[in-house]
């Protein structure tokens, strides 16, 4: 390797890109001091930070949000993206992290920072998030699997410090017992919440489970589950706990989300109600596309990217914008190509395109223009589009 910096940027613990993220240089990184680090199963482990106060504002985050870490191993810089697991009245920032194997920079990561080091973390951001609602009465429904337990344990914690009326049903899979994240907390908050927080586990590879508990949580499951467990409301004699459920949380990997969020989508819950966030990147659609389009050939692209001028040709319009440049070996920033992460947000200066599902975007910015490379459709043959943030 030659005298200059390797840059790793790291999604999700699974994707590794040469170049510099455009969303990496709107981050701001300040030093925290590890106040806690403890294994928690045989491959996971976690990491408590302070929070100085003169930190303070620079780090309130929302439930259900993700911080940065860079660090450096060797001539590689690493920047990896962590769901915060606690909430934000807790006061501090709590991170799991998944080791993969020997040879990962997760586990360097745990053989070399060790209590009252200093890590270099990004002030939160993400959008895994939900809006707050302390005067309803809500029924909030959980999907996680391994490591997704994190950001989903960050949103029940909030929602039962701030929303007393909102009872929550988490269904948490793994492999085994032993390889359950945060059990003894998830416990304690079932104890100290008796009626509105309730939690079912389920194991794909445990003998000593059976029944309904036994596989992985996907679209048959839930149909058992909604039909064996949410199938009565003791609040409301003609309606099911189904019936009730106002938001619906996902985190795992892609296939589990696709298959449950459609799923639940099917089973009547609308798609902006269903949020979810991945732990590894994920090539294709969470939803199915249902409209067609006419088609349009020889589509001129100019674009902006990295403070570079770009000018190329797309063959037509029955592939994505993403995916056409990166065909064409264009460095364009990319993680989960689902609509879901947010990396190849950009803006739209001159034609149109029709944008598909979005787990990402806010109206507001989609009315400014902001599109995600991803799930855009060319829908002119002359498009120019701003991939540099403003």
């Amino acid at each position: 390797m030659d005298s200059v910096t390797k840059i790793i940027f790291v999604i999700f613990e699974s994707l590794f890109m040469d170049t510099l993220s455009p969303k990496i240089r709107q981050l701001n990184f300040h030093g925290l001091k590890i106040e806690k680090k403890e294994r928690l199963t045989k491959t996971v482990f976690m990491m408590d930070l302070v929070i100085p106060q003169n930190l303070q504002a620079k780090f309130t985050f929302l439930a259900g949000q993700y911080i940065t870490v860079k660090y450096a191993s060797g001539d590689d810089i690493y920047y990896h993206d962590f769901s915060i697991a606690t909430a934000p009245h807790e006061g501090f920032i709590r991170f799991a992290v998944k080791i993969n194997s020997e040879k990962s920079s997760s586990n360097y990561l745990f053989n070399n920072y060790n209590e009252g080091d200093i890590l270099e973390i990004s002030e939160p951001h993400g959008r895994f998030t939900l809006a707050s609602k302390p005067h309803e009465f809500r029924t909030i429904v959980g999907f996680a699997a391994g490591i997704g337990i994190t950001p989903i344990l960050s949103h029940i914690k909030h929602l039962l410090h701030s929303e007393s009326r909102t009872r929550i049903y988490l269904f948490y899979g793994n492999r085994s017992r032993q390889e359950v994240v945060f059990k003894s907390e998830i416990e304690m908050l079932v104890k100290q919440h008796p009626g509105r927080l309730h939690v079912y586990y389920f194991f794909s590879q445990d003998s000593a489970s059976s029944g309904l508990f036994r596989g992985r949580l996907d679209a048959p499951k839930l149909d058992l589950i909604i039909n064996q467990i949410l199938h009565t409301d003791d609040t409301d004699e003609e309606a099911t706990l189904w019936d009730a459920v106002d938001e619906v949380l996902i985190c795992g990997k892609g296939e589990m989300i696709k298959e449950l969020a459609n799923a639940c989508f099917h089973h009547g819950i609308p798609k902006k109600n269903i949020h979810f966030e991945l732990f590894e990147s994920f090539n294709d659609d969470i939803y199915p596309q249902e409209k067609e389009f006419p088609l349009i050939e020889n589509i001129s692209i100019n674009f902006k990217l990295n403070q570079n001028n770009y000018t190329t040709t797309l063959p037509n319009n029955r592939f994505r914008v993403l995916q056409q440049l990166l065909a064409q070996k264009f460095p364009v920033p990319y993680s989960c190509k689902s609509g879901i992460c947010g990396i190849c947000e950009c803006k739209v200066v001159k034609g149109q395109v029709e944008l598909l599902e979005n787990e990402y975007l806010t109206e507001k910015e989609e009315q400014n223009g902001q599109i995600l490379a991803c799930m855009a459709v060319p829908m002119s043959d002359n498009l120019e589009l701003n991939f540099d943030p403003d």
